[in-house]
């Protein structure tokens, strides 16, 4: 029996739906998920690459990534934190640490 799509994946189709409502072209790809756990709650630390097209909608979309509102069934986007942004010809490389939690 199948469980559904884990977090990471959740994440992934969430940050792609997000920038597309944005405007923004995006490749995600979650490169690690890390189990994690405090006194009361449980989850991942994922760290996730994002190209993006260097252009104003994509400058507009990233800043407000932090602040952003991505629904993933089952769990919570409690943070997300823009480790690094790299310009590589016309495109952003991207690289994002989030934090999910099971609800």
């Amino acid at each position: 029996m199948s469980r559904g799509p884990d977090a990471a994946t959740l994440l992934r189709r969430a940050l792609e739906r997000h920038a597309d409502a944005a405007g923004c072209d995006v490749s995600v790809c979650v490169r690690d998920s890390t189990r994690w756990a405090s006194a009361t709650f449980a989850g991942a630390r994922h760290t996730v690459a994002l190209t993006l097209r260097d252009d104003p909608a994509g400058g507009l979309w990233l800043k407000a990534l932090a602040e952003a509102d991505l629904p993933l069934r089952g769990h919570l986007v409690a943070d997300v934190v823009t480790l690094s942004v790299t310009r590589h010809d016309e495109d952003l490389l991207v690289t994002l640490e989030a934090l999910t939690v099971e609800v």
